[in-house]
């Protein structure tokens, strides 16, 4: 189903765009300075604010060092972002983890950690980073070949990319319903962290200048997180009595940062709205003032005869007052 929504994502990728991104990869290094700099961090500072028990804070960091999940390119769609870059930054985060997760792991978890080091499956990496690649690049064909087709695939598949995140976080939310017994300050971080995730990355773009929607952009990638990824990590590592306690919060994160996602893409398509109507009542009362303009220059010289033709018309009607 991700291969299916991927493709028709990839419908909207130009080729040469895509590797102007990774030729000049200005946006793509403020993306991993928020991903593997930001994220880690601030699920640090969160685990040591809140004192919640040490397999829950390696949880909480193991979701800060995840790479960007696929569902912001989906979200990216339809807030008007850079697709280009969205799915630049989503495959180079992907490929990049495979060294800083181990690394990020390695600095932030040493303070709670003290038995066998975290397993990263790499196999699930190299699984996802295919399942992103391939259909795009079949998308990124199919749009150059057969573009107003590639219009079509693209309408349907990001209506069925939403649905589809909407539907993984419901079906998750269901069939692990009996780990959702814990702590409260799991919940708050669950909660709080994806908005702090989408704010930071949107500020740091913004801050060095990025245009805005580059800075949605990368304030999504920023905020989402791989929390497949995430949870596939936890249950190579930990035994059963510590996955009741921590397993619950890779799909905490997930929900919350649907929910901003779903905040952000509602009060966007809103805001376009009005924006459009604001615009088309404007264009028309310049519309409007111009006919008004050229009826009262009808009056006061009595060569135009006031109709509303081009202004190669008007243009002609003083010509022959002069004469």
């Amino acid at each position: 189903m991700l291969a299916i929504v991927m493709f028709s994502m990839g419908c909207t990728v130009e080729a040469h765009k895509l590797w102007g991104h990774v030729k000049k990869p200005w946006g793509i290094s403020i993306g991993f300075l928020c991903q593997f700099g930001l994220m880690p961090l601030i699920a640090f500072a969160l685990s040591l604010a809140f004192g919640v028990l040490p397999v829950q804070a390696i949880v909480i960091i193991i979701m800060g060092c995840c790479p960007g999940g696929s569902g912001s390119n989906i979200i990216c769609y339809w807030l008007d972002g850079d697709m280009d870059l969205s799915i630049s930054m989503t495959a180079c985060s992907s490929i990049l983890a495979l060294g800083m997760m181990p690394l990020c792991l390695l600095i932030y978890t040493t303070t709670w950690t003290t038995g066998s080091p975290i397993q990263i499956p790499y196999d699930s990496i190299g699984i996802t980073l295919a399942a992103l690649l391939i259909p795009i690049a079949v998308g990124m064909y199919v749009k150059r070949r057969w573009p107003e087709q590639a219009k079509k695939i693209l309408k349907v598949g990001s209506i069925a990319g939403f649905l589809l995140i909407i539907i993984i976080a419901v079906v998750g939310g269901v069939l692990y319903q009996s780990s959702w017994t814990i702590a409260p300050s799991l919940w708050i971080i669950g909660t709080i962290y994806p908005f702090i995730g989408f704010s930071l990355g949107f500020l740091m773009a913004r801050f060095v200048g990025q245009p805005w929607y580059r800075c949605r952009t990368i304030a999504l990638e920023t905020g989402f997180q791989n929390s497949q990824l995430c949870s596939t990590i936890v249950q190579l590592s930990f035994n059963a009595e510590e996955l009741e306690v921590m397993f619950a919060f890779p799909l905490i994160y997930s929900i919350f940062q649907l929910v901003v996602a779903v905040i952000c893409v509602g009060s966007y398509q809103l805001y376009k709205k009005r924006f459009k109507r604001d615009a088309d009542g404007s264009d028309s009362e310049a519309a409007d003032s111009d006919v008004g303009l050229h009826k009262i220059r009808a009056l006061e010289n009595y060569g135009f005869e006031g109709n509303e033709g081009s202004i190669g018309a008007v243009k002609s009607n003083d010509k022959n007052t002069k004469l």
